[in-house]
């Protein structure tokens, strides 16, 4: 569905959104849609640990200069840099300049790999943690879950495994965002359409 089918007199959307219509967009086109490429995965995984202490637009608006400044998240790439690339990265103000981040992302990246070899891709790594049952429709945003045990079980594991900046909320954000998770409130036009 496009940016302009989702918008009309009537029509009910998730409240985080707000009016911004970058925003907008990426709650209609994106946010909760099921995705199995294994180079959004690692995108998303990656920018969702940018995001910690931050707020999720302020990624969204730098998301491009992220993609430029990381090789389009290719991981085989990522998972080359180096100490200068960690030092270029420092210096470019088009992304969030945070030195733990910086070294999570590229260390992330050869994890990444390592579960390519094991499970075949990312996706499945990642998809095999989709919960079994969905959890009932949300009415408000209060009745969303931080985490999940679904989300607590998959960041042990990523931890265990050698990943950084992968606590339990953030792969529950990430759950939501990649669509193992439907959490489209109960009035929101995309909730039925991604059942």
């Amino acid at each position: 569905m496009s940016l302009e089918e989702g918008i009309g007199v009537g029509v009910g959307r998730c409240w985080w959104p707000g009016d911004d219509p970058e925003y907008i967009r990426y709650h209609d086109e994106e946010w909760g849609r099921p995705v199995t490429d294994d180079r959004t995965l690692f995108e998303k995984l990656c920018l969702e640990g940018f995001q910690a202490g931050l707020s999720w637009l302020t990624i969204l608006r730098k998301r491009e200069n992220f993609r430029a400044a990381f090789a389009n998240f290719e991981i085989a790439q990522v998972a080359k840099f180096d100490d200068s690339d960690i030092e270029r990265l420092l210096s470019d103000a088009g992304i969030v300049r945070h030195r733990g981040k910086i070294e999570s992302t590229i260390n992330n990246a050869n994890r990444a790999i390592e579960l390519q070899d094991e499970f075949g891709s990312l996706s499945d790594y990642i998809w095999h943690w989709k919960p079994e049952t969905p959890l009932p429709a949300p009415k408000t945003m209060d009745d969303v879950p931080a985490t999940t045990p679904e989300s607590i079980a998959m960041a042990r594991d990523l931890k265990k495994r050698g990943w950084s900046f992968v606590g339990p909320t953030t792969v529950y954000a990430f759950m939501q965002a990649m669509g193992l998770v439907n959490d489209h409130l109960d009035d929101c036009f995309l909730r039925s359409r991604l059942l």
